[in-house]
């Protein structure tokens, strides 16, 4: 009888204890619905000022947007219709206002605001927290230590390097060449440009390009975009658990490996390498410095230098950003090229002029080829490699005409719409190199145009992406005629980097010759 009572005891109390931890969880559950929907008030209130396209109540603007991701246009036609900004809801409590013109991103870009925590959130469980993502003082360290690496002293032995790369590609276009036959850039200029960045960055020979099948790294940064685009465009999967639950958050997570592994890799071959070298001057000696030695040689004014983490964040922010976004440009610059032979002929009488009869491109070849440049400059401001850029405010923002975002707002510049600016350019889907003359440059804002960004967050190796892809349109107009295939348009995607969800196709010949 007492065992029974006790047990009936123990019952209850088990019962009482059950409900007590479902009514927290409730009241949990309750408060953070409560902030939620106080925090979505206080959102509407602050985005009051700025009037803008219709949103649903619980999906916000998404449903607005195609499945498929070809929706950049989108953006330029709301900036037509609501001058300067507008707010985009992307679900029910999370809204960044949208900025497309010069005045408003002069003033976000000018500042030192740290990335928003939602975006680039889902990216550094990937890249960590390289200058990419990194904030604060921790980012300002790393720009200083970093900056060393992007002196014209340790670009310049980097255009041989990339004239080889490029080289080795156009030997594999041959077949195209004599066939005739429309061939998707993307892939090939993704090799080209992650063979180069490993020899120029990390003086690693990776032989990327000539071994057979598809490039597990290229893979993985591909799926590793996509899904990260993915967690920012569905709600739900901006919870971490719900996304890593899902199979698209397995897939992330393979994806990762494969990609951290191979930056893995290049690190514990240069640091086996350097064993037997413990001085720089002897390093020095035997090679030009690269990118991976000014990191691993870096030191502050506390003689610290970077954390086996932050090397590798590092190794991995420059090995996506250096070989996918120079991949983007290259790509695009030769479809534009090849849908506009009348530009890509003065290309190429100016670049065989500039070589004078060689067969590679050099160092001082770079400042002779100016008509190149602006057709370069042209297709960056059509297709930008990174068609968005956005920030979380730490302080109120006020900008030109009076209208302010309070601290912790959300803010993102749309590259693809500011380009696109029909206030700001004339005819803007029209190719015309001639907008990037001086005398036309200096009617404009500076943050007209803004490929790189532009302020103390600007990319750093702006001047290592414009010079390889000098270097590698130079070479490839030297030797083929680029071709318009009208069967294929390409069809503008955002990931991290603008791609084309159909491939990017042209048709190539060898040039006369006679020319």
């Amino acid at each position: 009888m007492a065992l029974a009572e006790a047990f009936l005891k123990f019952q209850l109390g088990w019962l009482h204890m059950h409900h007590l931890v479902a009514l927290i969880c409730f009241l949990v559950v309750v408060y953070k619905i409560t902030v939620l929907l106080d925090k979505r008030k206080a959102t509407f209130r602050s985005m009051a000022a700025f009037p803008g396209p219709r949103g649903h109540w619980l999906f916000g603007h998404v449903l607005e947007f195609k499945q498929d991701g070809t929706d950049l246009d989108q953006f330029v036609k709301w900036a037509q219709l609501y001058p300067y900004a507008f707010p985009l809801w992307f679900g029910p409590f999370v809204c960044f206002l949208n900025v497309h013109h010069p005045d408003y991103v002069k003033t976000l870009l000018t500042s030192t605001e740290p990335k928003d925590d939602v975006a680039y959130t889902f990216i550094k469980s990937w890249i960590g927290e390289g200058l990419l993502v990194s904030e604060g003082q921790k980012w300002f360290r790393h720009r200083r230590l970093l900056t060393p690496g992007f002196h014209y002293d340790i670009l310049k032995p980097y255009v041989k390097l990339m004239s080889d790369s490029a080289q080795t590609m156009l030997d594999k276009w041959e077949c195209y060449a004599k066939t005739n036959e429309s061939f998707e850039l993307f892939e090939h200029v993704s090799l080209m440009t992650l063979d180069s960045i490993l020899k120029c960055a990390f003086s690693y020979c990776s032989n990327c390009q000539t071994v057979g099948g598809t490039n597990a790294y290229i893979k993985a940064v591909f799926d590793l975009s996509y899904f990260v685009n993915l967690r920012f465009r569905v709600f739900p999967y901006h919870n971490d658990l719900i996304f890593h639950l899902s199979p698209h958050g397995y897939r992330y997570r393979k994806a990762r490996k494969v990609a951290c592994d191979h930056t893995a890799e290049v690190i514990r071959k240069r640091k086996e390498a350097l064993k037997e070298e413990k001085k720089l001057d002897r390093v020095q000696a035997k090679r030009n410095l690269d990118f991976l030695d000014i990191l691993l040689f870096a030191r502050d004014e506390n003689q610290q230098g970077l954390s086996d983490e932050d090397l590798r964040a590092e190794v991995d922010t420059f090995m996506f950003e250096g070989h996918d976004t120079t991949a983007s440009g290259v790509s695009f610059i030769l479809y534009c090229l090849a849908c506009h032979p009348e530009h890509q002929k003065i290309c190429r009488e100016e670049i065989l002029e500039a070589l004078d009869g060689k067969d590679t491109i050099e160092w001082e070849d770079l400042s002779k080829i100016p008509y190149t440049t602006m057709c370069i400059k042209e297709s960056l401001r059509l297709y930008p490699p990174v068609p968005g850029i956005s920030r979380k405010l730490s302080k109120p923002m006020t900008f030109f005409d009076g209208r302010t975002l309070p601290a912790g707002s959300h803010i993102g510049t749309s590259v693809y719409g500011v380009h696109r600016n029909a206030s700001v350019w004339e005819n803007p889907d029209v190719f015309d190199p001639l907008r990037f003359l001086p005398e036309n440059v200096s009617k404009r804002s500076p943050h007209a145009y803004v490929p790189f960004a532009a302020g103390p967050r600007n990319c750093i190796g702006q001047n290592f992406a414009m010079n390889e892809m000098k270097v590698v349109i130079a070479m490839t107009l030297k030797r083929y005629q680029l071709i318009e295939d009208p069967a294929w348009k390409p069809k503008i995607i955002p990931r991290l980097v603008l791609r084309s969800l159909n491939g990017i196709h042209i048709k190539i010949k060898p040039v006369d010759p006679q020319m």
